[in-house]
């Protein structure tokens, strides 16, 4: 019988990240390195890759790698699974954490649905969903070589729910409708690879809440009062969900989408 200290044990694998000097990138990163898996980091150029391999390693004694590549770009996906593929013979999971979640000055993102911009739509749509599909896609011979691959996907509640628009009331924050599109066809991707990647590699995703970043006050006050566990979430709160799915622990699990959001979803 695999006891569960067998089934998170990650050591001999390896585990490829993206968005991975993001805040919730470096969770992730550090989580599977307590498990003992071999680290490929990816974010974008000028990315504070050394702060982050520092900091793991300080804790884990753990082989990291870092790679550049900015997902928004086809031929940069492409070389990314040249170099990761020349290297490695396989991969024991790959994390889709990376994202396009814009900010309040970029033109088009975070405005009336109206002032919304094509532009910004398709950039959304090329990182969260795209990039997606076209890395699971280079890498699934990787995932399929210990029979036992899988791949998590960072999704969001947006994907699943509508947004509650008296939340953004007197604040400058926005809710973009490519921002929740994209995420929602992430999740519906994960289920349609969770049957064609069957039975040597599982993917499932993670739906998070809300995570708190000193986000506007009375936004932050309306989000706490509507969900259940009374607060926002914070990144360690992902620890375990990300240990549970990237390990043997969760090996006759695929397709699923496991909520992380306080409840938010339960109403």
């Amino acid at each position: 019988m695999n006891t569960i200290r067998t089934l998170q044990n990650l050591a001999g694998r390896q585990v490829l990240v993206t968005g991975a000097t993001g805040s919730l990138g470096v969770v992730i990163a550090e989580t599977l390195a307590e498990l003992g898996a071999g680290l490929i980091l990816v974010d974008i150029p000028g990315a504070n890759f050394s702060g982050v391999k520092a900091r793991i390693l300080d804790a884990y004694d753990v082989d990291i790698d870092c790679y550049e590549c900015d997902l928004e770009s086809e031929s940069e996906r492409v070389a990314l699974g040249r170099r990761v593929t020349e290297k490695y013979e396989s991969l024991s999971c790959l994390v889709n954490n990376a994202a396009f979640v814009g900010s309040s000055d970029l033109a088009g993102w975070g405005v009336q649905f109206e002032h919304q911009s094509l532009d910004t739509w398709r950039r959304a749509f090329e990182v969260n969903l795209t990039s997606i599909f076209h890395l699971c896609q280079v890498f699934a011979p990787l995932l399929r070589a210990p029979g036992n691959g899988n791949i998590l996907n960072i999704a969001s509640i947006y994907g699943e729910y509508g947004p509650d628009w008296s939340l953004y009331d007197d604040s400058a924050m926005g809710n973009p409708a490519a921002y929740s599109a994209s995420k929602g066809g992430l999740i519906q991707l994960t289920r349609w690879l969770s049957t064609t990647l069957a039975p040597n590699v599982r993917v499932n995703a993670i739906s998070p809440g809300g995570i708190f970043r000193n986000q506007h006050e009375k936004f932050v006050e309306r989000y706490v009062q509507r969900t259940p566990m009374a607060r926002m979430a914070h990144e360690g709160d992902f620890r375990g969900s990300v240990a549970y799915l990237a390990s043997d622990m969760s090996g006759y699990v695929t397709g699923q989408v496991l909520r992380v959001d306080g409840g938010w979803g339960v109403w």
